[in-house]
């Protein structure tokens, strides 16, 4: 797997439906890469709270978020301390008591968690999981290696995620602003009042209403309009 470019990322998002199918594919083709691994997952903490952002068909359901809840597991600690963490048999493991019992029960024998630099995120780890123990030994190296590229990938995905959503909040603002001037213009004909005033009286009528400034505006051009304004169809 070489790293991918924006560029190609952005085609690649595009074909596949998004990041979250994008990052599903990678955790797959981890599992294909690393001998002995059954299922993966990739872990990223974001205000402050640790996410699954995917896991590989065949990924036991819970496994990643009992450790979130208990806050205590292989893949918490390799992206809270940036540090490998791997359990050759969680039948002999001694750490993380509560997960090592779950994953037993789900057929989980060994575990590589390995940390992800991911920019603009506290912590991120590349989770691998094996049904017999020592399954993973053989694969480490490649494990490793397969880490390194897969953290300019998800660096690169989650760049033009934030980035669509810096788009997409202009957009929502833009429209907004376009609706709350038309009921501006609205209330300044039917009341000779400037477009201060008019603003004041809307957001008088937002407050004791309890019902958000560009809803309310959106309503009163309807009203006015005989159909929503274009803004409000987006």
């Amino acid at each position: 797997m070489r790293p991918e470019t924006p560029d190609t990322l952005d085609r690649a998002m595009a074909r596949s439906g998004g990041l979250d199918t994008l990052l599903r594919d990678l955790a797959d083709r981890a599992v294909h890469e690393v001998p002995g691994a059954v299922a993966c997952s990739i872990t990223v903490r974001r205000a402050d709270r640790l996410l699954t952002l995917a896991g590989s068909g065949g990924m036991p359901g819970g496994l990643d978020q009992r450790q979130y809840e208990n806050g205590s597991g292989p893949c918490v600690d390799a992206a809270g301390t940036e540090e490998e963490q791997y359990a050759p048999d969680l039948a002999r493991e001694t750490r993380w008591p509560a997960y090592r019992t779950y994953a037993l029960s789900v057929g989980v024998r060994s575990v590589l968690a390995l940390p992800l630099d991911v920019e603009g995120e506290t912590g991120a780890a590349l989770n691998l999981y094996a049904a017999e123990p020592g399954a993973l030994e053989s694969g480490h190296e490649q494990a490793r290696r397969f880490a390194e590229r897969a953290a300019d990938t998800v660096n690169v995905a989650l760049h033009i995620e934030r980035e669509q959503q810096s788009a997409a909040d202009v957009r929502v603002a833009l429209l907004s602003r376009s609706v709350i001037d038309q009921a501006i213009g609205i209330l300044m004909a039917r009341e000779r009042v400037d477009a201060q005033r008019a603003l004041e009286r809307l957001r008088r009528a937002s407050q004791d209403r309890n019902v958000k400034l560009r809803d309310l505006c959106t309503d009163l051009v309807t009203r006015v309009g005989g159909s929503p304004p274009r803004s409000a169809e987006r």
